[in-house]
C-alpha cells in the first residue's frame, strides 16, 4: 500500500464529503478509493470514518488521523514545491530595500555582476535610512545594520560592516590629534543621527573594549553629507569604509587611533519567512552571502 496516496485519498474524501467525490478529483475509481481507504483503517488498526448507504462521519481516530495527514500531506506538498522552484530558473523583479550609505557604495556596485549572472532577474533598488515594511510595502529582501529588533523576519547575518575614524587634515591642524578614544569628547564630531552612533562611539582596543560619549554641532541622517563636513574640516567622522576610502587615499582625511578598532555593525539581510522561497531571492541571498561574507 502507498501510504500517502491513502493518506491522500481519506483527506480529501473528508474535505470533499464522500468516497465518490474524491475519487473524481483523484482520477480514480470509486471502488479503488474506498479499497485505499479500508486499507489505510487496516494499517493503522482503527476505523476511520463511520459509512452507510447515505452518509458518513469521522470516527474519534479519525478526526484526530485527519488533522495530522492533513499537515503531513501540506508539508510534503511544499517540499515538492520547493524542490521544482530550486530546478527552476530566475526570474521576475527583485525589490530590495537597503541603507543609503550601504546601498550606494557597497551593494549599488556589486549588482551589474549579479544581473549579468541572472539575465531574466530585474532589480529595483530603494535606498533609505528608515525601517521599511517588507510586507505593505511588497519589497523582497531588505538589508540592516546594526541590532535587529524581535520584527518576525528571518534574518541572514553577513559579515559586520567595518567603520572607520578620521578627520581632514585642516581641522587636525587647528584642533590636535586625538590619542586615545577618551579625547573624543574634547573634539567635534559629526554626528550620525540615525543610530546609537549619534551618542557613542565603541572601539575595540589593546586594553579591550571602550566606548566613549561625542556631541558635536553638526549632525544629519546621511552618510554623504557627514562625509562632506568632514572633508570640509568641520570636525571627527567615524563611517562605514567604503563611504571613506578614496578620500583617505587621496589625503583629504587621516585615519585616526590606529591601535583602537572601531566597533563594526552587524549587518543582516531579511525577507518575509516562506516555504515557498522563490529562485530569484535564493539566489540573491546566496550572491549577497558570497560578496559579503557571513557572520
Amino acid at each position: 500500500m502507498d501510504r500517502l496516496a491513502s493518506m491522500q485519498v481519506f483527506v480529501t474524501t473528508v474535505d470533499l464529503g464522500s468516497i465518490s467525490a474524491a475519487a473524481d478529483e483523484l482520477a480514480l475509481s470509486s471502488q479503488l478509493a474506498g479499497k485505499q481507504i479500508r486499507a489505510l483503517e487496516a494499517s493503522l488498526g482503527v476505523k476511520l470514518l463511520n459509512r452507510t448507504t447515505r452518509r458518513q462521519s469521522l470516527t474519534d481516530e479519525g478526526r484526530l488521523f485527519y488533522e495530522r495527514a492533513r499537515n503531513i500531506l501540506a508539508e510534503m506538498e511544499a517540499a515538492q514545491a520547493q524542490i521544482d522552484e530550486s530546478r527552476s530558473q530566475p526570474r521576475g523583479r527583485l525589490r530590495i530595500s537597503a541603507p543609503i550609505t550601504f546601498g550606494s557604495r557597497g551593494l549599488a556596485p556589486l549588482l551589474s555582476r549579479f544581473m549579468r549572472q541572472y539575465p531574466e532577474v530585474t532589480v529595483e533598488l530603494s535606498l533609505t535610512n528608515r525601517t521599511v515594511d517588507l510586507i505593505d510595502e511588497g519589497f523582497d529582501i531588505a538589508f540592516r545594520t546594526g541590532d535587529l529588533p524581535d520584527s518576525g523576519l528571518t534574518a541572514r547575518r553577513l559579515a559586520p560592516h567595518r567603520l572607520v575614524l578620521c578627520a581632514a587634515p585642516e581641522y587636525l591642524r587647528n584642533s590636535g590629534i586625538p590619542r586615545r578614544p577618551e579625547d573624543l569628547q574634547q573634539h567635534e564630531c559629526l554626528v550620525f543621527a540615525h543610530t546609537s552612533m549619534r551618542t557613542r562611539w565603541s572601539f575595540k582596543g589593546p586594553d579591550g573594549p571602550i566606548t566613549v560619549p561625542i556631541a558635536g554641532r553638526f549632525s544629519t541622517d546621511s552618510g554623504e553629507a557627514l562625509r562632506a563636513a568632514a572633508v570640509g574640516g568641520l570636525g571627527i567622522i567615524l563611517q562605514p569604509t567604503e563611504l571613506l576610502t578614496e578620500d583617505i587615499e587621496s589625503g583629504r582625511l587621516t585615519r585616526l587611533l590606529p591601535k583602537y578598532e572601531p566597533e563594526p555593525r552587524p549587518l543582516h539581510a531579511l525577507y518575509v519567512p516562506d516555504r515557498r522561497m522563490t529562485p530569484k531571492l535564493r539566489s540573491f541571498l546566496d550572491f549577497a552571502a558570497l560578496e559579503f561574507g557571513s557572520a
